[in-house]
């Protein structure tokens, strides 16, 4: 199924597999492009040498195109870029609007740039300043999300840019793939329907929670870090509901100075990056800390398995999944099924 991300990025089939912090390591991202679709890196989580390992891993697993996502407001943003650039990687996505600078970096190196956006005015901004595609995420997307749903906000960037439209946040079948091609879109990603198939790291048991749930047991809270955030509902999520600031505050505390051990960053710097999410909004102290260590409350439940201490960001989708497939018998599913829905809809055209 030829489109225009196919042709941009260079893969068989126009699905992306989103950069999921400590689920996209180099096995799942291997795996994805081996099947034929795009998969992405998530390097906000990793420190640069980290990163330049994991590249030079998933190369070493496949020889098909892959990305890696990169948080544009990281004060190490310009360094990873040249990581990218250096280990000759093929996409460069960003869960945040990156800088006109960096984008032109980039695309001078020959490298595909596409961010991911909630809203119609930043695929206009990021459109303007030179990015080749973006992700559109409406608010049934797991993680950090909006409140625009996908069937609204896909017609409104589909509408206002000239650059290929990934539609993300909803899909996980065939189906929604023909769905969002209807649409305009070129392609659509998914972050929950990969984390749910067998070629994740994501423990059993924490896969487990995610079969189990129902579409109302996946809910959008501000808790974590004062932005609407997108994740399974458990007794953690709810006692962070409930805390008083102290507590929250302390929980904060601790849970940072784990996150400063992995990821080498420095007190100054971990304030800053949580500053800088903040987005004119106004957080607790407690809520800037989480902000900028989110990721060591993800690591709990994605690697660690604590699904009491971590939480555990998840599209609405989650709701209908109820198996683990491979990412080969994934992609092929969902293209099999694609193509069915084509003809069937062809053929209801031609008895009209």
């Amino acid at each position: 199924m030829e489109t225009a991300l196919t042709r941009l990025v260079g893969v068989r089939h126009p699905i992306v597999q989103t950069g999921m912090g400590w689920v996209a390591g180099p096995r799942l991202v291997s795996a994805t492009a081996n099947a034929g679709a795009l998969g992405i890196l998530a390097s906000a989580t990793m420190t640069l040498d980290g990163l330049r390992a994991a590249v030079r891993e998933v190369r070493s697993r496949t020889d098909a195109p892959f990305g890696v996502n990169l948080r544009a407001d990281a004060g190490d943003a310009g360094e990873r870029v040249r990581i990218i650039i250096d280990e000759g990687v093929r996409v460069a996505s960003f869960a945040l609007a990156p800088s006109r600078e960096l984008i032109a970096e980039l695309k001078a190196a020959g490298v595909v740039v596409i961010p991911s956006i909630g809203a119609r005015r930043h695929a206009e901004k990021v459109a303007a300043w030179g990015a080749d595609a973006v992700i559109v995420q409406g608010g049934e997307g797991g993680g950090h999300t909006g409140e625009v749903a996908t069937t609204v906000l896909l017609g409104q960037v589909v509408d206002a840019v000239d650059i290929p439209v990934v539609a993300a946040g909803g899909f996980h079948d065939g189906r929604g793939l023909v769905a969002a091609l209807a649409f305009g879109a070129a392609g659509v990603a998914m972050g929950t329907r990969f984390l749910l198939t067998s070629d994740s790291t994501v423990p059993d048991a924490v896969k487990a929670k995610y079969l189990a749930a129902t579409v109302k047991d996946i809910t959008v809270t501000t808790a974590v870090d004062g932005l609407p955030h997108r994740m399974l509902r458990t007794e953690f999520v709810d006692a962070l509901e409930r805390s008083g600031r102290t507590r929250a505050l302390l929980q904060a505390v601790r849970r940072a100075a784990a996150f400063r051990k992995i990821s080498g960053l420095s007190w100054p710097r971990m304030i800053r990056d949580g500053l800088a999410l903040r987005h004119g909004k106004d957080l607790s102290w407690s809520q800037v800390l989480l902000a900028a260590n989110t990721p060591m409350l993800l690591k709990s439940s994605m690697v660690d398995g604590r699904t009491d201490l971590g939480v555990m960001a998840s599209g609405q989708v989650a709701g209908v999944i109820d198996d683990l497939p491979s990412c080969a018998e994934l992609v092929e599913r969902i293209v099999s099924e694609a193509d069915r829905t084509v003809r069937d809809l062809a053929r209801l055209t031609a008895s009209r």
